[in-house]
């Protein structure tokens, strides 16, 4: 497992800097109307994404749920042709068909999202059986809430893949809401990491703020999920800032002040922790920002530039030629 250290954190807060500007950006455009349809922000949560997909490779296999975007930016995925299909737009991952809750890019292992509660866990499950039963050392890691945990097929994949010791890691990003609801109102357990305890898979919580911490723990897993172990469950405690889609009033939840939020923000402590460690200098930080910033408005300009899907592609889409 690599040691966290300067260029790796200076890459690391850059890719956490593109998905944040990213989707403040892409909450601009939605009240512009300039992007339609259900668009969920992670907002708060990048360190997880960063955390973890900086770590794989194109080979393996990313799976996503509802609040995708900075998974698939995180994986690589091209920032321009993720707001090209947020736009609907032909240069799209999808060709605009896909949107927000509906991303590919196979190029960079990224397989998919789907808006369906937990649905991306059993698809997970038979990447990894596919490269268990082809001698791959490929691993299939899977993003799901903690919300996803109470439908059945997470435990029927969980018990498959402890069955039959497959390369697959569950990365539960607990914001302490599903939807709407917090976690005390639809279940008495706590943590998910103690809802698979029975299985004796390899689990741990840590503090999904905290990128080292969640950068250690998802490091080790995947060390030996590629040696022929798990599967394994990366439980992140982590904080949305947004509601849980764009417009929702967000009644059902307690403000968070700002000298909270500036502590709990995985950026801005990952940004004290590299000048603590001399990983980077304070000067630097400025640049990564301000790139990032960047970056993101050439995706929009791209994306405004780019045209429409044309008529007739649902067709070629939907049926095979014969």
């Amino acid at each position: 497992m690599d040691e966290l250290g300067g260029e790796q954190a200076i890459r690391l807060l850059a890719t956490m800097w593109r998905i944040r500007l990213f989707e403040e950006r892409v909450g601009q455009l939605v009240r512009a109307g300039e992007i339609d349809g259900l668009i969920h922000l992670s907002t708060g949560q990048e360190g997880v994404a960063a955390a973890v997909c900086s770590q794989l490779r194109d080979d393996d296999h990313v799976y996503s749920g509802h609040r995708a975007h900075g998974h698939a930016i995180a994986q690589g995925a091209s920032l321009g042709r993720v707001m090209a299909e947020l736009m609907g737009r032909d240069t799209g991952l999808c060709r605009g068909l896909g949107g927000s809750m509906h991303l590919v890019d196979v190029e960079h292992g990224f397989m998919g999202a789907t808006g369906v509660v937990g649905g991306n866990v059993p698809i997970a499950l038979g990447s990894a059986l596919a490269a268990h039963l082809r001698g791959l050392d490929t691993v299939s890691v899977v993003f799901f809430g903690d919300g996803a945990v109470q439908a059945g097929h997470f435990t029927e994949t969980v018990n498959l893949a402890t069955l039959w010791r497959l390369p697959l890691i569950l990365v539960c990003e607990n914001n302490g809401f599903a939807e709407f609801t917090p976690r005390s109102a639809h279940t008495v357990v706590e943590r998910v990491s103690d809802v698979v305890a029975p299985y004796g898979l390899g689990r741990v919580t840590v503090d999904g703020n905290d990128v080292q911490a969640t950068w250690d723990a998802f490091g080790g897993f995947l060390q030996s999920a590629r040696a022929g172990g798990g599967p394994f469950l990366l439980e992140c405690l982590t904080h949305r800032v947004r509601g849980h889609y764009e417009g929702d009033p967000g009644r059902y939840r307690e403000a968070l002040a700002e000298e909270e939020w500036q502590e709990k923000d995985p950026i801005i402590r990952l940004e004290r922790h590299g000048v603590a460690e001399d990983w980077f200098a304070e000067d630097e930080l400025r640049g990564v920002a301000a790139g990032a910033a960047e970056e993101v408005e050439d995706a929009v300009r791209f994306g405004r530039e780019s045209p429409l899907p044309p008529a007739g592609i649902v067709e070629s889409m939907v049926y095979a030629d014969a």
